[in-house]
């Protein structure tokens, strides 16, 4: 029987851990939020000051892979851009261990959502992410993907057919559908540049906090990749009904950084690269506990006749436009 990844994490043994990293006295009070992959809890100390604690579900990232990941929120952190980094522990690493769980510590920072952006926040997200990719063009994180057909989509793909999560039927249409995406959009990503990116750079993990700016978080899916990775994500719908907010966010996005263009022909390659990537996802969450879907149909019959029926037209949005060049 698979064993539950953080069956050790009981609110004794979390409070211990982190008053033992922190060197801090913790009040009996351990608040889970909401994490599908990790564990996260609020904690308070003995002063009143609140800590966040992220457990990291084992296996997912090694562990450079972390420290790549939190040395990039530092590095943001230290060119004053809005991030919530972590703080060192008690040795004075940023990356803890318990009982073989990667942790880290955070301050909490609130902060809402929003829904549709003005003029003026969409020139301010564009600020702020050519801040943050200035700061990750400094230096590069060896341990996390490469956002690139023949690397990232390529195994997942792999992980996909090998283990087994297909409908036996759709297997072959699926592997032939994969084959032709990762075939058609491999040459387009030729001498392009590639920067430690957010990589998962929704408005959801963008919260506003009135009076001072936009916060950027969770960057558990921070990457190396095209810049455009993080723009084409947050705009309202596809690169033609999007002209408006693109423009605004990039007039934003080149006062600190200069922005290729040519990029633009990345959008729907990386779309569709995003499409199996969610795939990929779900079926790791899936197996990994063996019961929780993301989504509630994911591996029947129709589940897959759906997404290879996406994935099929958003090829023949690709070829229309390879041709179109």
């Amino acid at each position: 029987m698979r064993k539950e990844p953080f069956a050790e994490l009981n609110p004794d043994a979390i409070l211990n851990c982190v008053e033992a990293a922190s060197g801090r006295r913790l009040l009996n009070v351990c608040r889970p939020h909401s994490s599908y992959i990790n564990r996260v809890y609020e904690l308070q100390d003995e002063n009143g000051e609140f800590v966040i604690v992220k457990f990291f579900r084992p296996g997912r990232w090694s562990a450079s892979a972390l420290e790549d990941e939190l040395q990039f929120v530092n590095d943001c952190a230290e060119f004053d851009i809005p991030v919530v980094p972590p703080f060192p522990q008690s040795d004075g690493a940023f990356l803890g261990n318990y009982k073989d769980i990667s942790f880290a510590l955070y301050p909490k920072c609130g902060g809402r959502l929003v829904d549709e952006y003005t003029d003026e926040q969409w020139l301010e997200l564009g600020r702020l992410l050519g801040r943050v990719h200035a700061a990750g063009a400094t230096r590069q994180a060896y341990a996390r993907n490469k956002l690139h057909p023949l690397k990232t989509t390529r195994s997942q793909v792999d992980y996909i057919l090998e283990h087994k999560l297909v409908s036996d039927s759709l297997i072959a249409q699926f592997s032939t559908i994969t084959d032709k995406i990762i075939n058609e959009i491999t040459v387009d990503f030729e001498s392009v540049e590639n920067i430690r990116i957010h990589g998962d750079c929704h408005s959801g993990n963008l919260i506003y906090r009135p009076g001072e700016s936009f916060y950027i978080i969770d960057f558990d899916d921070m990457a190396v990749g095209p810049a455009v990775q993080d723009i084409w994500m947050l705009l309202p719908g596809i690169y033609e009904d999007s002209r408006v907010e693109l423009s605004l966010l990039l007039e934003g996005y080149e006062t600190f950084r200069p922005f290729d263009r040519r990029t633009f022909s990345l959008i729907e390659p990386l779309r569709v690269m995003r499409y199996i990537h969610y795939i990929s996802w779900c079926g790791w969450q899936f197996l990994e506990d063996g019961e929780t879907r993301i989504d509630d149909s994911f591996g029947t019959f129709n589940y897959w006749q759906k997404e290879i029926g996406d994935l099929e037209d958003q090829l023949q949005i690709i070829k229309k436009e390879h041709a179109a060049l």
